[in-house]
Order: C-alpha cells, then sequence, then structure tokens
C-alpha cells in the first residue's frame, strides 16, 4: 500500500457561518428589545399608580325593622387552680448531694509527645511552657526515646482540664494515664 501525502493537499473550503444571516435582520432584534422595555415600564406604572377610592354603596331599601343588640353576657368567674405549685415553687429549696470524688492512690500523669532526640522533647516543653503549664522531660531507661510528660495529678479531672487548654493551643496528642514510676 503506498503511502498518501496528506500535507500537499490543499484545505477545504469555509462553510458558511451563521454570522452573515444574524446581520441581515437586526431590526428584530431591535423591536424585542423595545417591546420588552416598554412592557417592563407600564409594569412599574401600573405598580405605582394609587388605587382609586371606591364610592360607597348606598342601599336602595332601608330595612323596616331596626336592629337589636344581644345584652352583653357575664363572663364566668376563673375556675380556681386544682395544683398549689405555683405558690409553692418559689419558696421551695432542693438538695443536691455531689458526688464525692475519689482519689486514687496512684497518681494521674499526662504525656504529650515522645521524641527520639531531646531538641524536639525541649521545643515541646517550651510550648507547653508559653500555656502556663509545667512539664518534664523523661528519658525511658533502656531506649532513645524522650517523653514530654505533665503532671502528677490528684483527680483526672484535673488532667482532662490542662489537656483541653493544650488541645486548644493545637498541642496534640496528649494521654492521661496512672503514673507507672
Amino acid at each position: 500500500m503506498a503511502n498518501k501525502d496528506y500535507v500537499r493537499r490543499g484545505r477545504s473550503p469555509k462553510k458558511p457561518t451563521k454570522k452573515a444571516a444574524s446581520q441581515r435582520k437586526p431590526w428584530f432584534r431591535i423591536l424585542l428589545a423595545l417591546i420588552v422595555v416598554g412592557a417592563f415600564g407600564y409594569g412599574i406604572y401600573f405598580l405605582n399608580q394609587s388605587p382609586k377610592p371606591k364610592e360607597p354603596t348606598t342601599p336602595s331599601v332601608i330595612p323596616a325593622t331596626p336592629v337589636v343588640t344581644k345584652p352583653k353576657e357575664k363572663l364566668p368567674p376563673p375556675p380556681t387552680e386544682k395544683w398549689d405549685y405555683v405558690d409553692t415553687l418559689p419558696s421551695r429549696e432542693i438538695e443536691v448531694v455531689p458526688k464525692e470524688l475519689q482519689v486514687s492512690k496512684i497518681p494521674y500523669v499526662m504525656q504529650c509527645g515522645a521524641f527520639k532526640t531531646m531538641s524536639q522533647a525541649q521545643e515541646r516543653k517550651v510550648n507547653i511552657a508559653f500555656l502556663g503549664l509545667n512539664s518534664k522531660i523523661r528519658k525511658t531507661e533502656g531506649s532513645s526515646w524522650f517523653r514530654v510528660v505533665l503532671g502528677p495529678y490528684k483527680f483526672k479531672r484535673e488532667a482532662e482540664r490542662d489537656k483541653h487548654k493544650l488541645y486548644r493551643a493545637k498541642i496534640e496528642p496528649c494521654l492521661i494515664m496512672k503514673d507507672q514510676l
């Protein structure tokens, strides 16, 4: 099969565009725009006109009997309350006995990171110190990890409060656990 040379062929003739057809009738678009603008203007004018008051119509026939109004009925007395809570509630006191917090024999600590280098652990300790919290760096025996630890806390609630404070400062993850000294 012989290869054909498509490059030497001439270009195909251009197809007629719709642009020529639209240039023949510009008056149609102008007329349509004028009708739309006129309808819009008429609508605005019509909405701004205040309505004319209607003339009162007089009845042609006057009623022969006068209109009789009923005498006003007296309302019955208000019902009596069956319940007395409306009177007794403001003077009532409720005793709430708070649940006693249990003090753990083993204090809680919070670990906020374990790092391979001492410089990383010191950087985390400085970030925690900017929040007004004291932390310590502990080196685990038998490994090269440096842990940043806060505490000891007597109650877990105190540790949770500090954990939320660190979370708001975007210092995470922090883990609360019982101290395993």
